[in-house]
């Protein structure tokens, strides 16, 4: 299981960042932002290695699941 920030948004920010910057405003004078979007990835194929049962329960939260 993972539970980490999207990259995709992570990449959109950095570039409202770099078009901030281009525009003239000094990077130490930028807030520092913290995620706001979250991705939850469950690989079943490795918990069924490990035998590690899912529940159907974490399983519907998960945001991709990976057979």
């Amino acid at each position: 299981m993972s539970y980490s920030s999207d990259l995709a948004d992570g990449f959109r920010h950095a570039g409202s960042y770099v078009a901030k910057i281009l525009r003239g405003i000094k990077p130490g004078d930028l807030p520092i932002e913290q995620a706001s979007k979250f991705t939850f990835v469950i690989n079943l194929k490795t918990a069924k290695a490990l035998g590690i049962a899912v529940p159907p329960t974490l399983l519907s939260f998960a945001d991709e699941v990976i057979e």
